[in-house]
């Protein structure tokens, strides 16, 4: 089905959003706004931008492709002073990538908008404020998954989780609310420290899966891969607890009692759940980023680093997490082939002895 986006009929003081960054989340939740609000713009760049202009944004459920795909057409910014009224400007790029962008946005837009930050991890809470007075940050609860430029598969719509260090900013979090809300659910919390740091355990998947090339090659060894898995979030947990963050619990991501109990019953037992769990799981945008596209930026730094660093600073062991940041360091670059599930358990191993 296609939709087509005007701003012809924006009312003067309907509040005007500009999204950065359409990759999977960026562009998804600027097409869902899109779909009943008229005043969303996108800026990208390079094949995202091209087919941003000829394409508009498609998305598609992954568990019902055709009943769900839609295809819209938005505003289409090449810089952010191309649209120098923005009220909300949503920073939908990783963290690697956001100084960069902040200074483009803060340039030509000054301190005017309120700044939304869609980051994985806690850098985005040290960056942006040297740019920006009026920032909020959120917690992306879905997975999507970027097909070609601008056509992004979904498992579901939302949900997210917005707030600020020190819930200062209210109004402009109804704001937000009120128009992300249009896209998927979207839950002001008072707690958002707690928020990123259990949504930080779960990104904990994306090195591992980048480093065996999950999704892009078979698993080499199941049990090896669920014990892995299951220990470096465990590890996760713990860490998070120890530095005195609590759990907050967020609709689609598992439980730390859940994470527990996984960690610590016997594989073989939890093994035919844990093979339908994996055979519904996507590639990680880090899988894209270091086996398709050969990327050496990724957010192994921001996650599995700071857990890794984190870690270090209360006292907690996590040879599990050591070992895959140790490999991700060494191997995430041009030219990288994926490990098998055993090499890494291997580092692991390694990493114990060092104890």
């Amino acid at each position: 089905m296609l939709l087509r986006h005007s701003d012809e009929g924006t009312s003067v003081n309907e509040p005007k959003i500009l999204f950065v960054g359409p990759g999977a989340i960026g562009a998804s939740l600027a097409a869902w706004v899109a779909e009943t609000y008229p005043a969303v713009f996108v800026m990208g760049h390079g094949a995202s931008q091209a087919a941003l202009r000829q394409n508009g944004i498609t998305t598609y459920a992954f568990d019902q492709p055709e009943e769900t795909r839609r295809t819209i057409r938005v505003g289409l910014v090449d810089r952010p002073r191309d649209i120098a009224d923005a009220d909300i400007v949503v920073l939908a790029v990783k963290n690697y990538s956001l100084a960069a962008v902040a200074e483009q946005v803060r340039g030509d837009l000054g301190d005017r908008p309120i700044v939304v930050s869609l980051a994985n991890g806690i850098d985005n809470q040290r960056i942006l404020p040297q740019f920006f007075s009026k920032v909020i940050y959120g917690v992306v609860a879905y997975n999507a998954r970027r097909d070609e430029p601008v056509v992004i598969g979904y498992r579901h719509k939302g949900p997210l989780v917005i707030g600020t260090p020190d819930n200062t900013l209210q109004d402009a979090l109804g704001l937000v609310k009120s128009i992300l809300g249009r896209a998927c659910p979207t839950e002001i919390t008072g707690h958002l420290q707690d928020a990123v740091h259990s949504k930080i355990v779960i990104n904990l998947t994306n090195a591992l899966d980048a480093l065996i090339g999950r999704g892009a090659r078979p698993i080499s060894n199941l049990a090896a891969y669920q014990q892995l898995l299951t220990q470096a979030l465990w590890e996760g947990v713990q860490v998070v607890r120890a530095a005195g963050y609590r759990e907050h619990r967020i609709a689609g991501i598992p439980p730390f009692g859940l994470l527990h109990l996984v960690a610590a019953l016997p594989g073989w037992l939890t093994r035919p759940l844990f093979e339908r769990r994996v055979r519904g799981m996507r590639m990680s945008s880090m899988t894209q980023d270091v086996v398709l596209r050969g990327a050496q930026d990724t957010e192994l730094e921001s996650i599995t680093g700071y857990i890794v660093r984190l870690a270090a600073a209360h006292g907690v062991a996590v040879p599990y997490n050591r070992a895959i940041y140790r490999l991700g360091r060494e191997k995430f670059r041009p030219g990288f082939a994926p490990l098998s599930s055993e090499a890494v358990l291997a580092a692991v191993q390694e990493e114990r002895a060092k104890l």
